[in-house]
């Protein structure tokens, strides 16, 4: 198992309210979920310039968590609320809502499958096209099981995920659910950044490189890194 920390190559400017839940980059655009009841929303920026180019705000009793990006939808799940909305990636519009059982936390994508974590040690692996749930797999760290599993991303080396309340990110093998690297992200913040701001969270992978994007709730930047050995 790898003991990875970030290395800090870029600052970009962060929304300060954002109560961030989900983070992923998909062609030129970056799309961010956020959560709270009456102040959930979703938003397409342009990764270069940061313009916002498409919103949609979810009505209430919303809590907004992750979102994933496919082909030719966006997911955007829920925290109780039971209910995933799949939209338009261009616009962010309504096309449809999906009901699922349990809560919602992170949400990433592979071509075939979505993976869904719910706060526990089981991430759940749905069909991109309808989000039933497919399979599920137990998430373990030197053997043990690993719950609070939060924000998701999907990538070739494995599934990158935030784990709550803590500074580490975890990289797991989905076949077995085995973590192959531990990420200490503890020193993006100072001490005194942190008195503001609430918890780590979402991770996007920078296609093209081996780069990703860190930030948190209510975090006022974006880091741009890259996982070095610690």
């Amino acid at each position: 198992m790898e003991l990875l920390q970030p290395e800090v190559v870029k600052v970009h400017p962060h929304d300060p309210e954002a109560f961030t839940q989900g983070l992923e980059i998909a062609g030129p655009l970056l799309y961010e979920s956020t959560g709270r009841v009456g102040l959930s929303w979703i938003a397409a920026r342009d990764l270069e310039t940061g313009e916002e180019v498409a919103r949609a705000d979810l009505p209430l009793p919303y809590f907004g968590e992750g979102l994933t990006v496919t082909e030719d939808r966006v997911w955007q799940i829920t925290w109780r609320d039971e209910v995933a909305f799949e939209r338009d990636p261009a616009t962010l519009e309504e096309i449809a809502t999906v009901s699922y059982e349990g809560e919602g936390w992170g949400l990433c994508s592979y071509p075939d499958r979505l993976v869904m974590s719910d706060g526990s040690d089981t991430l759940t692996f749905r069909d991109p096209v309808t989000f039933d749930a497919l399979d599920t797999v137990a998430v373990t760290l030197r053997g043990s099981a690993l719950d609070q599993i939060n924000e998701l991303e999907c990538t070739p080396e494995g599934v990158y995920a935030n784990i709550f309340q803590t500074d580490w990110i975890v990289r797991i093998n989905p076949e077995d659910g085995r973590v192959t690297a531990v990420i200490d992200a503890s020193g993006l913040l100072s001490d005194e950044e942190r008195g503001g701001v609430d918890v780590l969270n979402g991770v996007a992978a920078i296609p093209g490189t081996d780069r990703f994007l860190l930030t948190g709730k209510l975090w006022p930047e974006m880091f741009e890194v890259e996982f070095v050995a610690r």
